[in-house]
């Protein structure tokens, strides 16, 4: 039963939510599965990824808008990246809910810490800033983006925590760049496995709509920190933090016993 008290943790929870899309491009069903779940209190795991797709699919679209007036969005990789995530989001997400909630979780930690991983390990890199798409490796896009979505749709999330190395690996692009460009296929996948967990009615409704609310704020002075971060060349570094903190409470919340 959801109550005032679910529907104002859903509300803070979500503005949290919304600073990580803002700044990273991603990281929002990374926190909004565990805030769900652990946090706003609800007991169905299928339902908490299910709510969290739609929620973050919305903060991320209005995160879109602020990284877009900035002019950091490659929107042709962008929807290069999308389209192809799209099928393996439909395909992942019915995976995913044949699987014990539980174990989708304990899964879900452990490849966060991988990917946690990857981006220390390229945290260096400047990127190429007129780094585009085109006939040479629209290809390869095309495969990390099929690939992310496969993933987005399993576990349930936006995917930006993967798209975001998956276009800097495919592209070359700066990270703000890739930060900008994954908020188009964050609300692309979001979506497509939110309406999948839909027509199964795994999605509280009105929850969402308060992780959105807040998620609508958070976003504005996610965005706006973002780019003082990548000046700094800070922003890989706090994106594999944000990774390896909630990965490990997730683990130890989600360990088998």
């Amino acid at each position: 039963m959801i109550d005032i008290l679910h529907y104002a943790l859903g509300g803070l929870s979500g503005a949290l939510v919304g600073l990580t899309l803002g700044l990273v491009g991603g990281g929002g069903s990374i926190l909004s599965v565990p805030l769900m779940v652990h946090v706003v209190g609800v007991a169905d795991p299928h339902v908490a990824i299910g709510t969290s797709a739609l929620a973050v699919a919305v903060n991320a679209a209005a995160s879109l808008s602020h990284h877009a007036r900035a002019q950091t969005v490659k929107w042709r990789c962008g929807g290069i990246y999308a389209a192809a995530g799209i099928l393996g989001a439909v395909l992942g997400s019915t995976l995913g809910m044949a699987i014990d909630g539980q174990k989708l979780l304990f899964l879900f930690a452990l490849l966060m810490l991988a990917v946690g991983g990857l981006m220390l390990r390229n945290r260096r890199a400047i990127g190429e800033p007129g780094a585009q798409c085109n006939r040479e490796n629209a290809p390869k896009v095309m495969g990390f983006g099929l690939a992310t979505g496969v993933f987005s749709g399993f576990f349930g999330i936006g995917g930006g925590f993967l798209i975001v190395p998956g276009l800097v690996a495919s592209t070359h692009m700066p990270i703000i760049n890739a930060v900008g460009t994954s908020l188009v296929a964050v609300t692309a996948f979001g979506l497509t496995t939110a309406v999948n967990y839909a027509f199964s009615g795994l999605v509280a409704w009105g929850l969402a709509a308060v992780f959105v609310a807040g998620g609508i704020a958070g976003g504005l002075y996610g965005a706006r920190l973002s780019r003082s971060l990548s000046d700094k060349g800070t922003l890989s570094t706090v994106f594999a933090g944000l990774i390896f903190a909630v990965a490990l409470y997730m683990l130890w919340k989600s360990w088998p016993t």
